[in-house]
């Protein structure tokens, strides 16, 4: 009767499959009995959810860990777990073995599932644990999840990808690809939808390819299945669920967008139109050294496509510059993709090695002072292309999925638009998980300024 409550803190590093993730561990936590500290300095079980994308996705947890010593040290009853994609990579672990001793617990991406059994036993044994999987195996449902919003949620369609693009460490960390069972894909919406969620962001590696495994790969195969949805026909199945209102998906992959998707735009109801589609470069000699497997005319056409099925639709990407190799024409050829395209934004980095990716050890390494005046170019004509289509917005009405307050404005309410644009307005608590008419009134470059429309 007097057992006090246990708490828990998870900090997440990464992209939305991370956030994903940390929903679920959440989940697994509250199903043993803890519940979010108020405090995250006197959890009782800190988590770190990390991801290895970049360079500085690994200074910053390294740091952030860092400082969380003298906190473990003072509470040694504390439980301090680690995961996620970095913990994929053998001399990762091996240094927080060297440098991190007080870290109880290790466990990758394929073993998530264990979570709860393995936090169970280091507390038993007051002993330290590693546990990573180099092979994913099945992919295991029926876990539970603690969302972060009620009204909204992610939805993991497939994981892991096969595409090895040279720059890049996810097959490594997250697998060969394994698609989920349309099945329980609609289940878990059916059940989200049930408890007031309006708006699904299908999650994968590379979306596109759901069911496109090779055969004897784990995980639903549209070639197994006769009449089985490839990736448009899944859309098209959780368009009529009711009480969904909006879908979105996170990410695209050029090389296998179908012309049934490009369909789906203008043929859906609910969905949202908007599409995040990384380019990566407008070269078709850096592409080529990406393994990217699409080139600039295909892009470029794709673009065309997705406007004529959906004039108003909003175009994001990924850029990277100064990828080994890139010349200054190539980069020219990226800055006249940019101009060419008009993205409404993107996603701009500058090429980070990656230990393990055949582009780590190249000798066509670009010079750090020449990546950055590269990087500052591209940022600039980002930005005053966003802006140019910022300002269309000014005077219309446009529908926002409200959030929560503003970040930057307590008196003010934030959420998205359709197009994904972040959106500040005047309004009420009543607006929190509704969808409401907002007349834009200021159009900044990153963000929309407006009134609610009563």
């Amino acid at each position: 009767m007097n057992e006090q409550v246990k708490t828990y803190h998870i900090v997440t590093f990464g992209c939305q499959m991370n956030e994903r993730d940390s929903e679920t561990l959440a989940g697994m936590l509250e199903d043993a009995g803890y519940i979010g500290a108020a405090d995250k300095t006197s959890a009782d079980v800190v988590v770190f959810n990390t991801c290895s994308i970049r360079d500085n996705a690994d200074k910053r947890f390294f740091g952030v860990l860092g400082q969380w010593k003298k906190r473990k040290l003072s509470r040694p009853d504390m439980t301090v777990v680690v995961c996620g994609c970095m913990m994929q990579q053998a001399h990762i672990v091996d240094a927080i073995h060297r440098k991190y001793s007080w870290v109880d617990l290790i466990l990758g991406t394929h073993n998530i599932h264990r979570f709860p059994q393995l936090l169970d036993d280091v507390q038993s044994r007051s002993e330290h644990l590693s546990e990573i999987w180099d092979d994913a195996g099945a992919v295991v449902e029926e876990l539970p999840a603690c969302r972060k919003y009620p009204f909204k949620a992610y939805v993991n369609i497939m994981y892991g990808c096969n595409n090895f693009c040279t720059y890049c460490i996810v097959p490594y960390t997250r697998g060969r690809e394994r698609s989920r069972r349309p099945g329980d894909i609609l289940l878990e919406i059916r059940e989200a939808a049930a408890q007031g969620t309006k708006e699904v962001t299908l999650l994968g590696q590379n979306v596109n390819s759901y069911g496109k495994s090779p055969a004897g790969s784990e995980g639903y195969r549209t070639d197994d299945v006769p009449g089985g949805p490839d990736f448009a026909g899944l859309i098209r199945m959780i368009d009529e669920i009711p009480g969904i209102e909006r879908i979105r998906f996170m990410t695209s992959h050029p090389k296998d967008i179908s012309d049934d998707l490009i369909r789906a735009y203008a043929e859906c109801r609910h969905l949202c139109p908007h599409i995040h589609l990384p380019v990566q470069s407008g070269s078709d000699a850096v592409l080529a050294k990406m393994n990217r497997k699409y080139d600039r005319n295909r892009y470029l056409g794709i673009i065309a496509s997705l406007r004529e099925s959906c004039p108003d639709i909003a175009v994001t990407t990924d850029l990277i510059v100064g990828f080994p190799g890139e010349s200054e024409e190539d980069f020219q050829e990226t800055l006249d993709l940019v101009e060419t395209v008009r993205f409404d934004s993107a996603f701009t980095f500058l090429y980070s090695p990656r230990k393990g990716t055949p582009a780590y050890s190249s000798a066509e390494q670009v010079p750090n002072d020449v990546k950055h005046d590269r990087f500052d170019r591209l940022i600039e004509a980002i930005h005053r292309i966003q802006g140019e289509k910022s300002r269309l917005y000014q005077g219309t009405t446009v529908q926002v999925l409200a959030e929560g307050p503003s970040r930057t404005d307590a008196g003010r309410f934030t959420g998205r638009a359709e197009s994904s644009k972040v959106v500040d307005f005047s309004g009420t608590p009543d607006v929190v998980g509704r969808i409401v008419p907002v007349r834009i009134t200021d159009a900044g470059t990153f963000s929309l300024t407006g009134e609610l429309v009563r």
